[in-house]
């Protein structure tokens, strides 16, 4: 979903962008648009979920790429396309700051419902918990996070911010709680390392940070105690 989601905001940025204003705005509304599509089809339909985040990613990645067609100037989206951290101005920090704050309370206030109508639902509808409800809320915070995340790293490398740091997280936590906080440390580490050596060797900051990320993960995955490469191998030849 994240990818989709992440994708499906090309649209409203490629808008905001035609039509001169904050490109938040648009994206905020596409990518909404985009999980309401995705959420009402497999509720409403024999469609599996990921047929219908195919149908929606791939519509709404190709309206993107028609409205830069039609914005006629590759400059600003090829930044919002790959990220330019270094062009973060002050408004986009409180925004970041506001979504974050946003975000936290959200996952403070609901996080027993969304733990249980994320990985199982049937048991959530049995248990009176209005699942749909939450699976809006979860996605609406997805959304926001996405977008927010645009300015950093583009839309394109969005997916791989919501999943790697979370990934590396999971390698060493044994709880969801352990993860959640794990995976942010992860998330802001590579991030300011990620700059840090983009700046240095004059390499695009957002494609840096990615694979600050990725290379966290690998460290991790073969290093980890938990279910590391190496004791796996290990395992494997006992």
């Amino acid at each position: 979903m994240g990818d989709a989601i992440s994708h499906a905001v090309l649209p409203g940025v490629a808008l905001s962008f035609i039509l001169g204003i904050n490109f938040f705005i648009g994206a905020i509304v596409f990518g909404l648009l985009a999980s309401t599509i995705i959420t009402y089809i497999k509720g409403n339909s024999i469609i599996k979920s990921d047929t219908a985040i195919g149908i929606t990613f791939s519509s709404f990645l190709a309206l993107g790429v028609i409205l830069i067609g039609v914005a006629n100037s590759s400059t600003d989206l090829f930044h919002i396309l790959f990220g330019n951290i270094l062009a973060v101005q002050d408004i986009d920090m409180w925004i970041s700051i506001g979504v974050a704050i946003i975000v936290l309370l959200a996952i403070a206030i609901f996080y027993r419902p969304l733990l249980l109508t994320s990985f199982d639902p049937i048991l959530a509808k049995a248990m009176g918990v209005k699942v749909n409800f939450y699976h809006y809320l979860l996605m609406v915070l997805l959304t926001l996070v996405s977008v927010t995340a645009m300015q950093s790293v583009g839309t394109i490398l969005i997916v791989a911010m919501l999943i790697t740091p979370a990934a590396t997280a999971y390698l060493y936590a044994n709880s969801l709680k352990t993860m959640i906080f794990l995976s942010s440390g992860l998330g802001a580490f590579a991030s300011v390392l990620g700059l840090f050596i983009g700046y240095t060797f004059n390499i695009a900051a957002g494609s840096s940070i990615v694979l600050t990320s990725a290379i966290l993960f690998l460290i991790s995955f073969f290093l980890a105690p938990k279910q590391g490469g190496l004791r796996t191998s290990n395992l494997v030849k006992k």
